[in-house]
């Protein structure tokens, strides 16, 4: 049987995607980079050096910023700013925001990276409490 595709979309639903393929690596980087990219304590980044990406609608709200000197990307929705997947075809990969996808994703972070560069504030969160909806 055959495995249905992948499916995500920005935060508007501007742009929604297709991907056909399989994640081989699920990475958490903790580098200033994607921390700043995320606005969050690290960034969710799903790869695939086989896997092919559709643009199923609004591929022309995508935007797309390179720092210069550095392979470092990200692409975004000019609508709403939410993460999208890029493409880096210098190194052959397929990079895709996790939090971008509608989709269950089958595979579970392989590691967290860069946690020399991780944020002061961003030790033993589990020691923090939870709450299932918003602060009263």
């Amino acid at each position: 049987m055959d495995k249905k595709p992948t499916t995500g979309q920005c935060l508007c639903g501007a742009v929604k995607f297709r991907i056909s393929g399989e994640f081989e690596s699920f990475f958490l980087c903790h580098c200033s980079r994607c921390r700043k990219d995320s606005g969050s304590a690290h960034s969710a980044n799903l790869f695939s050096s086989t896997a092919k990406l559709i643009w199923v609608s609004g591929e022309a709200k995508i935007k797309t910023f390179r720092l210069p000197g550095s392979r470092h990307m990200k692409s975004f929705c000019s609508d709403c700013g939410s993460a999208l997947p890029f493409s880096q075809p210098e190194v052959g990969l397929l990079v895709v925001p996790a939090g971008s996808l509608d989709s269950p994703i089958d595979i579970r972070p392989d590691a967290h990276i860069c946690c020399s560069s991780r944020a002061d504030w961003d030790n033993d969160l589990s020691s923090i409490p939870r709450i299932d909806g918003l602060p009263g």
